[in-house]
């Protein structure tokens, strides 16, 4: 069963790095300079306090949960390399800082998940270092897959000597058949929802091939909190992984990709209408509803930039996002219009001068975040496809309650498209005016409750009620 509150979740992705900077006392020495273009390497000072003192930006957003990258210690940016599960590293803060932010986003009715990276570690994660002290008579030497000693993990090249993620040396990966492995990291699940934290986005689970440890993992978490949400970052669509046995829902890559070629001009609207299908078919409506949806995140190009600054395609995104079955997700800045090519360029920090923020995007985020929140259907309603004929620009569907329906209406050309919806099917309640309520536009159904000779402006949407 879903987590009920994942229903209604609007999230925002917060890589802790780059948000805001609330505490200078846990800066490392060398930090780089706010507005520098991220590196690799470069810690930029960010962290929990920051995400606090900037609590009351996410409120008027009007987001509702959070995903947090890896808050762990770790001697990266990324923190998807591990050194400590028990503590948040010293660069982001400290337990009591953890627990304000926690108490913070409670007391508002925000959710908080955390990253969980337990495909692989650090090398200084202390079961690896002690193999790299003690080769063949360290203790530790069935946590990992060791292949030779001595081990090699710190001159150039790929893993040999050892599994690795991707063969990055700086990431050996663990050996979750071993029962002391598969406990440690049980207790490491059980404690961060001991300390509150609202559930799980897994990192690469797909790589831990074993079902028992995702069955167990699943039961010993929800029996400290039954409500907390278990997100599973698979790129592919597939139905093994959403079930009492694993996740309540996964990363929606696929729904993002469908929406980018769509409104990019790589695919048209019986495509993606296709692919769309295709998810249906693959999923129960309410396995949809657990999706976690999104258009950006700290393995991708920012939105805007691969619609080459385009902010009408932005929108047109956003409101697919906000209008679909799932939960969505921002990823921090992309509501502002923050710009970024491929890692590490996507992780720049947060703009925080507002004559650096595209505030018009902010708006229409905010207003859209609003609409969602307002209106159930939105949220929860039946999810009707509606295929303009002959025209491939278009892109139309609906979604309904027994009480409320909505139409959204997607023109991604540059040019005007004259739309004809059969909405016969559709039970409007006696109602024959449908409103824009994104902008002034009022329409009325013929006696065959059909929309005819409907203008559609360039690049633009309506969201008709």
């Amino acid at each position: 069963m879903i987590p009920s509150w994942v229903k209604d979740a609007i999230f925002y992705q917060i890589f802790p790095d780059r948000f805001f900077n609330g505490n200078i006392e846990n800066d490392p020495e060398n930090v780089k300079k706010w507005e520098a273009n991220p590196t690799i390497s470069g810690f930029q000072g960010g962290d929990l306090e920051g995400i606090i003192k900037k609590f009351d930006y996410l409120l008027e957003l009007g987001i509702n949960a959070i995903y947090l990258n890896p808050i762990f210690r770790s001697t990266s940016t990324h923190r998807y390399d591990t050194v400590d599960y028990f503590q948040i590293d010293p660069k982001l803060g400290d337990l009591e800082t953890f627990h304000r932010l926690i108490d913070t986003a409670h007391r508002s009715g925000v959710k908080i998940i955390l990253d969980g990276v337990f495909n692989h570690t650090a090398r200084g994660f202390f079961a690896f270092n002690d193999i790299l002290e003690n080769g063949e008579e360290s203790p530790y030497k069935n946590w990992y897959h060791i292949y030779h000693f001595p081990v090699d993990a710190y001159s150039p090249g790929k893993a040999k000597d050892y599994s690795a993620w991707w063969d990055f040396k700086s990431l050996p990966k663990l050996n979750v058949e071993h029962k002391p492995v598969r406990d440690y990291l049980l207790s490491v699940s059980k404690y961060w929802i001991e300390q509150g934290a609202d559930g799980w986005r897994l990192d690469v689970p797909n790589e831990i091939n074993d079902d028992s440890f995702w069955e167990q993992f699943r039961n010993e978490v929800k029996s400290i909190n039954s409500e907390a949400y278990l997100c599973g970052e698979i790129w592919e669509a597939s139905s093994k992984w959403v079930d009492n046995k694993h996740f309540d829902g996964l990363m929606n890559y696929p729904l993002r990709d469908a929406i980018l070629k769509f409104l990019g001009g790589k695919t048209n609207s019986d495509i993606l209408n296709k692919m769309i299908l295709e998810l249906e078919a693959i999923y129960s409506f309410d396995q949809m509803s657990g999706m976690y949806n999104l258009l950006g995140s700290h393995d991708t190009e920012r939105i805007l930039t691969i619609f080459n600054g385009n902010t009408n395609l932005v929108k047109l995104a956003l409101l697919i996002l906000l209008t679909f079955p799932g939960a969505p997700s921002l990823y921090y800045g992309d509501e502002i219009g923050v710009l970024g090519g491929k890692d590490p360029d996507c992780r720049k920090t947060f703009p925080w001068v507002k004559n650096q923020q595209n505030l018009d995007l902010f708006e229409w985020t905010k207003k859209l975040i609003q609409f969602r929140k307002i209106f159930n259907p939105l949220r929860n309603g039946k999810l009707m496809k509606l295929q303009p004929k002959g025209n491939k620009d278009l892109f139309a569907y609906a979604r309904m309650d027994e009480q409320k329906i909505f139409v959204i209406i997607i023109n991604r050309s540059k040019q005007y498209q004259i739309i004809n919806l059969d909405l016969s099917l559709i039970d409007f309640h006696s109602a024959m005016i449908l409103n824009n309520l994104l902008g002034e536009e009022k329409f009325e159904l013929d006696k065959n409750r059909k929309l005819t000779n409907i203008s559609i402006p360039p690049e633009s949407g309506f969201l008709l009620h």
